[in-house]
């Protein structure tokens, strides 16, 4: 077969695009897509790869390691101190510019370490793709690498296999295929070849395989329609890859602090420059150097470092309790979370099923117990004792039916934990009987027919305590047209339809899915059953109701995030009933309603920002939907934290603020598109990291507020000093010691603080608020005032007893640099008095307490260092001096505290 020509002689598409291959019948596919079950031949499928490439996902392209590296120096401060060090070398200090362009370095290094150093999510979705593949060619059975696949190859598909691109089934026996991770459905799909006559979304397209997902029962053969990036697996791919990651909170207040600082100092620079070479007539040379120490000293250089330590000490203390985080910046952005989109299977549920209630015709009996584990009563009515199974016989023949017409098995796995071998539902009913340990009977299997999607029953003949039996469970819609009799508690009776559809849209309504059983007595034979041995003469034993139960741990986390101001939201690809239902016992409110991705689909942009603020159920949802929603939420300029597990979480994971992965169950690409992973895949854990992220962001505007007073001071100090026309109190180098070595030191004691009662009663912050709000820049100005101050006059009272310059200097250093140690400690808490209990608790306080002064020590006794900073050794009594200012300005601030809080008192 070759290929069909366009007029220019290249080969033409033989794909109709967008079409909605699962409403076309087998024959009509095979028609468009040009093949036939005899498959393609070598030079057809040849020349189709040349024009569709390979079945794979393209590779993203990673930035060059010098491009990452240099994106680091693109800051506003870091230019001022770049341009600083050029006009030092200009001038011939060599000194002043080494340790310029090495504090500039630091900071970018620290930084280029931290961040994520590879863009992985691509990668890891690619290694999702199946590596070989069964395919018939020119009728001949080959095994070949799926990347050679293209439209219109005949695949065929085994248990255990993972689907190696798109495909149209047919020929279908029993197959049953695990799709979670694109669908969210939490159990296996079953598939069939028969075209559908109207739209699907695509977890309801059940005559559809799709790439990446794996064959658990049965077998098929499918033509190839989709490869690549054209699967659903690379449309996952595409969006993935054109999510823009945006600007966390915190990075963009440090960006337009630094835009404010950068603006202050050009325009103060600019002044200076005239009023000293016009008005003092500085030597060029001299202003020059006065004017890089200004810049210098108002560049607070040690804040992106402290930044990046108080963000890294987060993220181990998040790492010990269990969530690990892989970009930085998310430490702090939890703190500002302000709505949580959920995924339900495995996430907000356990993604294991089980029976929670038996419906049979005298009532229904309730049934305890989580998960797979084979503990929990099974109750009648209002009485909780343990029931006597000769008064409940009816119930014992429901369980054995569902036991024995089963083929899935329960095991206690090497961790200690109970799971199945098999499908989902059936391992519940397994539990069930586990649950109910029925008096032994002996009993025989012999032939079945396999569950098939297209009838939706399994069936079982067997020997049960010396009588032949046919068992029969399934749906109980098509189970009901099979049986005229039911087993009601005094033996077989005519079926009551009505009462048991009445039932049973009770238990739909609860969320539950529903499997029901059968029975009927044959006589004894070779035990072969075919579909005729259960068309007629039915009994119907009764209904299962099945559930895949929330998660204890997060119903009490759900409750902490409503108490911290927090929304919670489920988005979930399951049907709107069950889904309510589950959110429902989660606590996530009440009357729920559900919107469904269709409804989604016809909301335009502007119509589904009001309604992703009302609803907090949407089922049905596909990867674009969930992106939508999230980007719907972000309009609403709501900080959203984003959870899940599977490949169709991974674009929305991206695009949210804050992108939550599970570990455990978490596929790789959720993994790797993920800014935080929870390794015990605990919603509850997601409290704790949002805890932590607000004590993060408090301990940092505390720095902040720590270290630009300082930074203040000494740009105060050269101000006045040049308006007077005075010598620079600090040279440019001892004020960069001053930022970066104790700046950084005493800082670092900050990152320890405990988190402030109270912090999870309190509403998430406003994103959009400066760091540095009115109360922040009061703060500032008061104690950036209070240590210009105490430097004048200090160096007032130095100058009247005829010291000299370096003596002068250094002392004024060693003032300000122990006035700083002081104000550390009101920096504890923002209004109280610092002084209280929990100073003990906090020994990094002592730790950079005795760091302090041994660099000072350095700096001012140690004689290359006195050569290199231009500073003498102090007399015990300057040490003394300087701890009297450093108490008086702690002292002035815990009485500037007091008024603020009497103050506030008086005004209510």
């Amino acid at each position: 077969m070759t290929a069909p020509q366009t007029t220019d002689g290249k080969p033409q598409d033989t794909e109709p695009k967008g079409t909605d291959w699962y409403r076309k019948s087998v024959d009509q596919t095979l028609a468009d897509l040009q093949t036939s079950a005899q498959g393609l031949s070598p030079d057809e499928a040849e020349a189709r790869l040349l024009r569709v490439g390979p079945n794979a996902l393209p590779a993203k392209e990673v930035d060059p390691l010098w491009l990452r590296l240099a994106r680091h120096f693109n800051d506003v401060l870091i230019y001022i101190l770049l341009a600083a060090a050029v006009a030092t070398a200009l001038m011939g200090h060599w000194t002043d510019t080494l340790v310029i362009l090495l504090v500039a370095v630091i900071n970018a290094g620290i930084g280029f370490f931290q961040e994520n150093k590879a863009e992985k999510s691509l990668a890891a979705l690619r290694g999702m793709l199946s590596s070989t593949a069964h395919v018939v060619r020119n009728g001949k059975k080959i095994e070949m690498d799926a990347a050679q696949l293209v439209p219109g190859d005949i695949v065929i598909l085994r248990p255990g296999d993972k689907i190696p691109a798109d495909v149209r089934l047919f020929d279908v026996h029993h197959l049953q295929v695990e799709e979670s991770m694109l669908t969210g459905e939490s159990l296996t799909v079953g598939k069939h070849a028969d075209a559908l006559d109207k739209e699907a979304l695509l977890a309801d397209r059940t005559n559809l395989g799709y790439s990446g997902t794996n064959v658990s029962a049965g077998n098929a053969r499918g033509v190839v329609i989709e490869t690549g990036p054209a699967t659903e697996l690379g449309r996952i791919n595409k969006l993935i890859a054109n999510v823009d990651e945006g600007e966390t909170p915190l990075l963009r207040q440090i960006a337009e602090l630094g835009k404010r600082i950068f603006q202050l100092i050009i325009g103060m620079m600019v002044v200076l420059f005239v009023i000293g070479f016009f008005w003092h007539d500085y030597p060029f040379g001299e202003l020059l150097l006065s004017l890089i120490s200004l810049a210098v000293a108002s560049v607070p250089e040690g804040l992106p470092a402290i930044v990046s330590i108080i963000l890294s000490l987060g993220v181990q203390r998040m790492a010990q309790n269990k969530a690990i985080i892989r970009k930085l910046p998310t430490v702090e952005t939890l703190g500002a979370m302000s709505v949580i989109c959920s995924d339900k299977t495995g996430t907000l549920t356990m993604n294991e099923m089980t029976v929670k209630s038996v419906l049979l015709a005298n009532g229904l009996y309730a049934v305890e117990g989580q998960s797979y584990e084979p503990k929990g009563r099974i109750t009648f009515g209002s009485t909780s004792d343990e029931l006597d199974w000769s008064q409940h016989a009816a119930l014992a023949d429901f369980i054995r039916a569902v036991d024995i017409c089963n083929d899935s098995s329960l095991q206690l796995n090497e961790e200690g934990r109970w799971g199945v071998v098999g499908g989902p539902t059936e391992g519940a009913l397994k539990v069930l009987a586990r649950k109910a340990n029925l008096p032994e009977i002996e009993f025989q299997k012999f032939g079945k027919i396999p569950f098939d999607s297209a009838y939706k029953y399994m069936a079982r003949r067997c020997d049960v305590a010396g009588q032949s039996l046919v068992y029969l469970k399934g749906a109980p819609d098509v189970l009901l047209r099979m049986c005229q009799q039911q087993l009601g508690a005094s033996g077989v009776e005519p079926l009551d339809r009505e009462y048991w559809e009445r039932e049973m849209s009770f238990i739909a309504g609860q969320g539950l899915r529903m499997l029901a059983a059968a029975y009927k007595p044959v006589q004894p034979d070779d035990g072969v059953i075919d579909h005729e041995d259960v068309q007629a003469g039915m009994i119907f034993l009764g209904v299962a109701g099945l559930l895949d139960p929330p998660r204890p741990e997060a119903i009490e986390a759900i409750a902490l995030c409503k108490r911290a101001g927090i929304q919670v939201k489920m988005i979930t690809g399951d049907h709107p009933d069950t889904a309510v239902a589950i959110a429902g016992m989660l606590g996530m409110g009440n009357d729920l309603r559900a919107m469904t991705g269709q409804e989604l689909e016809q909301a335009d942009d502007s119509q589904l920002k009001a309604l992703a603020m009302q609803y907090s159920v949407f089922a049905r949802t596909s990867p674009e939907h969930k992106l939508r929603l999230v980007r719907a939420l972000q309009a609403n300029e709501e900080v959203v934290g984003m959870t899940g597990d599977g490949v169709n979480d991974a674009p929305a994971l991206k695009q949210a603020d804050v992108g939550i992965a599970m570990g455990i169950k978490g596929t790789e690409v959720t993994k790797e598109a993920a800014d935080m992973v929870l390794t015990d895949d605990n919603f509850s854990t997601i409290a704790g990291a949002v805890r932590e992220g607000r004590r993060v962001y408090d301990n940092l505007k505390k720095t902040v507020l720590f270290i630009l007073p300082t930074n203040m001071a000494q740009g105060l100090l050269i101000v006045m000093a040049i308006l007077a026309g005075a010598v620079i109190p600090l040279a440019p180098l001892q004020i960069l010691w001053m930022n970066m070595a104790t700046s950084t030191t005493l800082s670092f004691a900050l990152a320890f603080e405990p988190g402030e009662p109270g912090m999870m009663r309190r509403p998430p912050r406003n994103a959009k608020e400066s760091i540095l709000n009115g109360f922040a820049v009061w703060r500032v100005l008061y104690v950036g005032g209070l240590l210009t101050a105490a430097a004048f006059l200090l160096e007032a009272w130095m100058v009247s007893n005829g010291q000299d310059t370096d003596h002068i200097r250094t002392m004024i250093l060693h003032t300000l640099v122990t006035a700083q140690w002081a104000y550390l400690f009101n920096c504890r808490l923002q209004e109280e008095f610092s002084l209280n209990t929990a100073l003990l608790r906090n020994g990094a306080l002592l730790t950079v307490t005795l760091a302090l002064i041994l660099l000072q020590c350095f700096v001012i006794y140690v004689p290359f260092m006195q050569t290199a900073f231009h500073t003498v050794a102090l007399p015990f009594s300057g040490w003394l001096i300087s701890l009297g200012i450093g108490i008086a300005v702690f002292f002035a601030v815990e009485l500037e505290k007091l008024v603020i809080r009497r103050w506030k008192a008086s005004r209510g």
